[in-house]
C-alpha cells in the first residue's frame, strides 16, 4: 500500500509537464547533454594528440618564443630615410590594396546579393545555384587566390587587390543577401499600393533600409582587409607583408618588431576611424527607420 504522503506516478507526471524546471531534465535529456559535450571534448583530445602537443614540447615551443621576442627588444628606431620610406610606401600599399580590393568585390557582390535574396528573388533554383556560388568563392583562402594571381598576372599589388576583391565577393554578398532578407515589408508593400514597380519597390522601399547596413559591413569588412592584407607580401602580392617577411628571413628582429608595431598603428587607426564611420552610419540608418 502506497504512503498517503507519497504522491503517484500520474500526479508525478502531471506535476513535471505542469512545471518541468522545477524537476530538472529527464535521464534522457542528461545523457544527449553528456554526449553533446564528451564528442567536442574527444574530438579537442584527440587533435592534442595528433597534433604532438605534448607538455614538453609546448615547454620548449614557449622557451624558443621567449628568445625570439628578447632578439625584438628593444625595436629598431635606426631607419634611414631610404628605408622608411619603403616602410611608408608599404603601408600604403597594404592599405590600397585593401581598399581596392574592397570595393571591386562590393561592386560585383551587390548586384548578386539580390540575385541570393529570398525576398527579392522568387526562383527557387537560381537563387539555389547563386548562394552555393557564394560558398565556392568563400571556401578559397585570400592567400591561395593571391597565390593563383600572381601566377596569371605576376609579381605586385594588382595579385593581391584580385585576390582581396574576389574573396570579398562571396563574402560580401551572402552579407549582403543576408541583410536584404531581414529588411521590413512594410515600405515595401507601401510603395507597391502606390502603383509603383517592383524595381521601384527596391529602389524606394528595399535600399533606404539596407544602405546604411551594407556599408557597415563594408566598413567592417575593409578593417578584416586591411589586417589581412599585411600577409599579401610574404607570397609576392605587394605590400608590408614583403618588408616584414624580408626582416624575419634575415633575422633582423628587432626591425621586424618595428614594422610590426607600425602595422599596428595603422590596424589601430584605421579601426578607429571605420568603427565611428559605421557608428554614424547605424545611428543614421535607425533615424531614418523612425522618421
Amino acid at each position: 500500500m502506497q504512503h498517503p504522503r507519497i504522491p503517484d506516478e500520474k500526479t508525478v507526471a502531471a506535476l513535471r509537464k505542469a512545471h518541468p524546471a522545477a524537476f530538472g531534465p529527464d535521464p534522457a535529456t542528461r545523457r544527449r547533454r553528456a554526449l553533446a559535450l564528451a564528442l567536442p571534448a574527444a574530438l579537442f583530445l584527440w587533435c592534442l594528440w595528433d597534433f604532438d602537443a605534448t607538455p614538453l614540447r609546448l615547454w620548449q615551443g614557449f622557451g624558443r618564443l621567449g628568445e625570439v621576442l628578447s632578439f625584438m627588444l628593444p625595436p629598431h628606431v635606426g631607419f634611414d630615410l631610404r628605408e622608411l620610406g619603403e616602410i611608408a610606401r608599404g603601408l600604403g600599399e597594404t592599405l590600397s590594396i585593401a581598399f581596392l580590393g574592397t570595393i571591386l568585390g562590393a561592386m560585383v557582390a551587390l548586384p548578386l546579393s539580390f540575385l541570393g535574396a529570398g525576398n527579392i528573388n522568387r526562383l527557387p533554383l537560381l537563387r539555389f545555384g547563386i548562394r552555393r556560388g557564394f560558398d565556392v568563392i568563400r571556401s578559397f583562402e585570400t592567400l591561395i587566390l593571391a597565390l593563383i594571381f600572381i601566377r596569371a598576372f605576376g609579381l605586385g599589388p594588382l595579385a593581391g587587390v584580385l585576390a582581396i576583391a574576389v574573396g570579398e565577393i562571396g563574402v560580401l554578398a551572402k552579407l549582403y543577401a543576408e541583410a536584404i532578407e531581414n529588411i521590413s515589408k512594410k515600405p515595401v508593400e507601401g510603395v507597391t499600393a502606390a502603383g509603383g514597380s517592383r524595381p521601384q519597390s527596391i529602389r524606394f522601399g528595399v535600399l533606404p533600409q539596407v544602405v546604411p547596413v551594407l556599408l557597415s559591413i563594408t566598413l567592417y569588412n575593409f578593417e578584416s582587409n586591411v589586417r589581412s592584407g599585411t600577409i599579401l607580401g610574404i607570397v609576392g602580392a605587394g605590400g608590408i607583408g614583403f618588408l616584414l617577411s624580408d626582416r624575419i628571413k634575415a633575422f633582423r628582429w628587432d626591425e621586424a618588431w618595428s614594422i610590426i608595431i607600425l602595422i599596428i598603428v595603422m590596424v589601430f587607426i584605421v579601426d578607429w576611424i571605420s568603427g565611428k564611420l559605421r557608428e554614424h552610419l547605424i545611428r543614421g540608418g535607425a533615424d531614418t527607420k523612425i522618421e
